[in-house]
């Protein structure tokens, strides 16, 4: 459950995580956001696969029924880099008592208008996730968000702290590979699938360098799934790592 103290996870000697161009880049898509034909469209096909993998960690995490309509009932969800809250609002759905943090006000601004109109409450806040005297949560997301960071340690460091005791950790990340980059990079941001400008390679992560962040900040890292494109299937979970993968992390020990 959260620890509510104001100021008990911030760390005022935390490096600053947030770019600002990146912010300002996300910031100019914050109106089309929730538009499924517009520039994050790509991002409303990668939601329900996300979900998918989501939803089973909850149910493998607390041995939930996969059947029930909300596994996070009487828990607490934070989603780190939530944009306009396409990730934050399926969590309220599931039950869970959610805060989503940003670093662009313009996608916070577009994420509470969404919610209102939908119906849901959910705690939007912008700026560094260190600097917001949040408490711990249960279930901690971060979905495409390590690899537009500026401290990658430091960010996964905060994401640690605000992670409950016997709490859950889902990220999700384009791996460094030659694939990523001719597909995510000179493929679809190219033809415009997705924004140019959103991905820098050299800032991709490998599993095995996210493992190696996560054993830093005292979590253990499980099996990655991959997410995967084809013909045929779409995006979809998959073995295959070379695109992109989505992972939990649990406290060590």
């Amino acid at each position: 459950m959260t620890n509510a103290t104001p100021g008990a996870n911030s760390s005022p000697s935390a490096s600053a995580t947030i770019r600002p161009e990146e912010a300002a880049h996300f910031g100019k898509l914050a109106a089309e956001w929730w538009n499924p034909a517009g520039s994050s469209a790509m991002l409303h096909k990668l939601n329900p696969v996300r979900l998918g993998f989501v939803r089973d960690a909850i149910d493998r995490h607390w041995n939930s029924d996969p059947h029930g309509l909300k596994p996070l009932a009487g828990k607490t969800a934070l989603d780190v880099g939530c944009g306009a809250g396409l990730l934050a609002e399926p969590l309220a759905r599931l039950g869970a008592a959610v805060t989503g943090v940003d670093a662009a006000s313009e996608n916070i601004a577009a994420a509470r208008a969404h919610a209102d109109g939908s119906g849901l409450t959910i705690d939007y806040r912008d700026g560094e996730l260190d600097s917001l005297g949040l408490g711990q949560f249960d279930l901690v997301t971060a979905m495409e968000v390590i690899e537009h960071v500026a401290d990658k340690p430091a960010f996964v460091a905060g994401l640690a702290r605000h992670l409950a005791p016997g709490g859950l950790m889902v990220l999700s990340c384009p791996n460094r590979t030659p694939q990523s980059r001719l597909l995510m990079i000179g493929l679809a941001e190219g033809v415009g699938a997705i924004p140019k400008g959103t991905h820098n390679w050299d800032d991709f992560i490998t599993p095995d360098e996210l493992a190696l962040l996560l054993a830093g900040a005292g979590l253990a890292m499980g099996n990655p799934s991959g997410i995967a494109m084809s013909v045929t299937k779409g995006l979809h979970l998959s073995d295959n790592l070379a695109l992109n993968y989505i992972v939990t992390a649990t406290h060590g020990g």
